[in-house]
């Protein structure tokens, strides 16, 4: 919660309102809003918990996004925070976690500013410069899309058994690029008019990098001894 907060109140100071909705969502929005037809192998990559009547528990935030493009139309510039789920349990992954997102849609929007954005915030929440690399990627609901990642903060890429980054010396952190046009027609927006970028960071891995927490699952155990520890 911490973490979230100071991220949202980073994210403020850029002039990002804060936007929420609701966990248990449809496939409408968390899914084909987001230029992923029923067919897209996306959606097994989500690994999606379903519920008998077809709903679902949301697998991101970005229901919220398409929410409030519905809602305030354009220009918008939100970020989504909450709870979601998948189906993953390890060291750094977890059936439930939280998650943040974030959307900007205006006029002439540059790659440029998404990728300054993702810095500034990273800076401002590390308070220092970390090193991080962007990664071409791909998202259905982006194009193009990239992947951030920051140095591991528990090895620093030094140890080639680190649970955390499994050797790699990376920890990803945030998946973003600029909003599909589809994406934005689903949101009633004309995409000839307006652009945008999105990005989505992982809350619970971010404070594992800043408070050096090298097991995920710390967070959620419900340990007391632990959580005395961490006051």
């Amino acid at each position: 919660m911490q973490t979230m907060h100071e991220l949202a109140n980073i994210m403020q100071g850029l002039g990002y309102s804060v936007a929420t909705g609701p966990e248990h969502e449809e496939d409408f929005y968390n899914f084909e809003c987001l230029n992923i037809p029923p067919w897209h192998p996306a959606r097994d990559m989500q690994d999606t918990f379903y519920f008998a009547d077809g709903t679902l528990l949301r697998t991101h935030t970005s229901p919220v996004q398409i929410r409030s493009m519905l809602k305030y139309s354009a220009p918008l510039r939100i970020v989504c925070p909450g709870k979601v789920y998948r189906r993953d349990n390890d060291p750094t992954h977890s059936p439930m976690f939280n998650q943040m997102e974030g959307l900007l849609i205006d006029k002439n929007v540059p790659f440029s500013v998404m990728k300054g954005t993702m810095a500034e915030m990273m800076n401002a929440f590390f308070g220092k410069s970390l090193k991080y690399r962007f990664r071409a990627s791909y998202f259905p609901f982006t194009e193009p899309s990239m992947e951030l990642d920051i140095e591991c903060v528990e090895c620093s890429g030094h140890d080639e058994h680190c649970r955390v980054c499994h050797g790699t010396g990376w920890l990803e952190v945030a998946g973003m690029g600029m909003v599909h046009p589809n994406v934005i027609r689903a949101g009633k927006i004309d995409p000839e008019i307006y652009n945008g970028f999105a990005f989505g960071i992982g809350l619970d891995r971010m404070a594992m990098l800043k408070y050096g927490i090298n097991d995920l699952r710390l967070l959620f155990d419900g340990n007391v001894s632990y959580l005395k520890g961490a006051e």
